[in-house]
């Protein structure tokens, strides 16, 4: 029996979830509770998905950009470090692109720092496939641009 290892995440996934987020230094991790409360109340809008094949291992968290036509953002997605290069984030991008395609999406946005640090990252879209679209300077800080990236979607 073959069990996908991705599916939306739960409650007590928080735990995992913080971790991965303190330990790929994304953001204050007690900002998931209210990150989380609008999928938590079954809002369409906002989606969460976690690699779990025995330990989360990576999460994502996608929301409707709500002035666009079907037209999705990925605001997060994490892998455990000890994980990166296992191909974990790319499953996981390769499921939110198949179910925002499925469910009638057209486009999924990613933003990204222009940072030297950040170089991995937007490797990791280029390989992906997704188009850099736009560069915002200054933006995240002094210094350190936004980089928009974007994939148009189909059902395949």
């Amino acid at each position: 029996m073959n069990i996908d290892p991705i599916r939306p995440l739960v409650r007590g996934d928080l735990p995992h979830v913080a971790r991965l987020v303190d330990d790929n230094q994304m953001f204050p991790s007690d900002m998931l509770d209210d990150m989380t409360r609008p999928f938590f109340a079954d809002d369409p809008g906002q989606r969460w998905l976690v690699h779990d094949d025995g330990q989360v291992g990576a999460v994502c968290y996608f929301a409707a950009e709500g002035l666009a036509d079907r037209v999705w953002n990925l605001l997060m997605i994490a892998v455990h470090p000890s994980r990166h290069g296992k191909g974990l984030g790319q499953a996981l991008m390769r499921q939110v692109e198949q179910d925002l395609a499925r469910d009638g999406a057209r486009m999924l946005i990613v933003d990204t720092s222009g940072a030297e640090s950040f170089d991995r990252t937007r490797r990791f879209y280029d390989m992906l496939g997704y188009e850099r679209e736009a560069r915002i300077r200054d933006y995240w800080a002094e210094g350190d641009d936004k980089i928009i990236f974007r994939k148009t979607l189909r059902v395949r």
